[in-house]
């Protein structure tokens, strides 16, 4: 069964965009923490976010997270999403979930071609049944050994996931501090990402925009506050890309 993207911000620190004004002004003045705020106006709060541009000063952004819950998304894109080591991680598990039925992502590339889609589906289809007949069979197995039906079932799954495709779909719950989600972004949202994780980054950069618009006007690829460090794998299309992500 095909899957489509979902993303949702389920939670982010409040008032993200003062707290980070908060701990650059500690650094650049002599007020004591229980004043600190004091004055803090959202012009001084802007005011502060775009000192921090200009200085390249990125460690105050790291005092503010975004949790989000992604669905809709392939194992491939769980392989490289994980690359991004500072952030928590939370994976729907193959071990404890039975994937009846399981949901999959199909490349645009695939479904944009008939006879490639048809082909597709019907290995999703013949994976399925692979995966269902070897949980069952070993889930038999250790039934007939003497271990308890759901754990048997259990252990069956651990193995019988193993001939799983990349395009089998997960769910996850993920959280960034904002320099390391502004990093994601710089990867991500460059056309030189996989298609997959450029789209989930998009929805997860318009969400962030939302809540703290400041802080998120100059996220995306490189290309949208300098230039593009591709070289000549650059996409060429940086005048589009600042129009898409400038806005």
């Amino acid at each position: 069964m095909e899957t489509k993207l979902k993303v949702k911000l389920l939670a982010h620190t409040e008032n993200a965009e003062k707290i980070i004004a908060t701990a650059a002004k500690l650094c650049y003045s002599s007020s004591d923490i229980e004043h600190i705020q004091d004055g803090l106006t959202p012009e001084k709060t802007e005011s502060f976010l775009q000192r921090l541009v200009d200085l390249g000063h990125e460690s105050p952004i790291e005092h503010v997270t975004f949790t989000f819950g992604v669905e809709g998304v392939s194992r491939s894109l769980l392989a490289q999403i994980t690359r991004h080591r500072i952030a928590s991680y939370s994976v729907k598990s193959q071990r404890y979930v039975t994937e009846g039925q399981f949901e999959y992502v199909v490349p645009p590339a695939i479904k944009a071609d008939k006879t490639a889609y048809d082909k597709y589906v019907k290995t999703m289809e013949s994976i399925q049944k692979e995966y269902d007949d070897i949980a069952d069979i070993l889930k038999a197995k250790y039934i007939a050994d003497g271990i308890a039906e759901k754990a048997a079932e259990k252990i069956a799954i651990e193995d019988a996931r193993f001939v799983l495709p990349n395009a089998c779909e997960t769910k996850i719950v993920m959280t960034f501090n904002a320099r390391s989600l502004m990093n994601m972004f710089h990867h991500r949202c460059c056309e030189r990402a996989q298609w997959e994780i450029r789209a989930m980054a998009d929805e997860m950069l318009k969400l962030v925009k939302e809540v703290a618009p400041t802080l998120f006007k100059y996220a995306g690829p490189p290309c949208v506050s300098g230039n593009c460090p591709e070289g000549k794998m650059s996409c060429g299309k940086m005048l589009e890309k600042r129009e898409k992500y400038l806005c």
